[in-house]
């Protein structure tokens, strides 16, 4: 997939939130003179843009495979009452 596919292709709510907190952040940083913060606004931002990272959908637990599973043993349970000893 191409840079230009990648940008226009396959948006999400998720994406849409990245690419628009990370402006939000790059605006804020830029207007306070906060560099450093402009960088991080930027990483955002371009996790939106190009689809990477959490914004593509690649920061959650992957589900397991059905053959992953391994077979269950059946487990018996024993009732246990309680004794007063006075």
């Amino acid at each position: 997939m191409n840079m230009k596919q990648r940008m226009l292709q396959n948006w999400t709510v998720i994406r849409a939130f990245y690419l628009l907190i990370g402006l939000f952040i790059v605006v804020q940083a830029i207007t306070n003179h906060e560099w450093f913060v402009a960088f991080i606004g930027i990483y955002f931002a371009s996790m939106g843009l190009f689809n990477y990272g959490c914004a593509a959908g690649n920061c959650g637990v992957q589900p397991r495979t059905q053959r992953s599973f391994q077979k269950t043993e059946e487990v018996e349970y024993e009732e246990v009452k309680e004794t007063n000893h006075e």
